[in-house]
């Protein structure tokens, strides 16, 4: 697919997600409130053109501090809070703590059904592009953020500086995913949850599959019994 035909498809995307959210919006989705907001959480799948023209995502290295998944590569995101309206106002005020994101500057595109987590957690992507890199103004929580770096999006279909290994839950066998990548002289590793959730985002982008098998975690299409629906 080239760079036109990846343009019309995130315009598509954005359109039938202005529409959807036209239509969801109401007293029901006004009803729709944080019952349960402890089990729900929502990270930004922030994507830009660069200089290249290919699109790019922004990414992060957890601290070594941080009690859950400490020094993991991790789209800016977390749980969702009281004051919090939806899963896209959680997505963008985290990436705001996080990384010092204006939200202004994100053009929500879509946002991808929960996946859920063996401990429960449904963590909603919200994909959204910044039209204007030059515009961002990095500025990361070093309580939070040990490095921030920008990763090709069209590299996690693609089996190149990828491994997998077997994993099995619940007598159910799936393939975790580990992708390698060097930026600024520094070697990351995007695996697990990041991973999947990437994947997932360039198929949708690029309408192709990977080039190896996914074999996702059945219980990642679980519906969390106390996560409030999807807005």
């Amino acid at each position: 697919m080239d760079s036109g035909s990846v343009e019309q498809r995130l315009q598509a995307l954005a359109q039938n997600f202005v529409a959807e959210k036209a239509v969801k919006l109401g007293p029901a989705a006004a009803a729709s409130t944080a019952a349960g907001s402890s089990k729900r959480a929502a990270v930004l799948v922030c994507l830009f053109k660069g200089e290249d023209g290919d699109l790019h995502v922004i990414l992060t290295k957890r601290t070594s501090t941080l009690s859950t998944n400490p020094g993991d590569v991790a789209l800016p995101g977390g749980k969702r809070e009281e004051g919090d309206a939806d899963d896209v106002d959680t997505a963008l005020r985290e990436a705001k703590e996080e990384i010092g994101l204006d939200p202004s500057l994100v053009n929500v595109i879509t946002v991808l059904p929960p996946i859920v987590t063996k401990r429960g957690m449904a963590v909603v992507p919200v994909i959204g592009l910044l039209s204007d890199i030059k515009a961002f103004s990095p500025a990361p929580n070093a309580a939070e953020v040990e490095a921030m770096f920008y990763a090709p999006l069209e590299m996690f279909l693609k089996d190149e500086n990828r491994r997998a290994e077997e994993r099995e839950w619940m007598g159910a066998k799936y393939l975790l995913h580990y992708f390698n990548y060097e930026a600024d002289g520094k070697e990351y590793v995007i695996w697990a949850l990041t991973a999947g959730i990437l994947i997932r985002t360039a198929s949708i982008v690029y309408q192709r599959q990977p080039q190896f098998p996914e074999q996702r975690p059945k219980f990642w299409s679980d519906v969390a019994q106390n996560t409030a629906p999807m807005p």
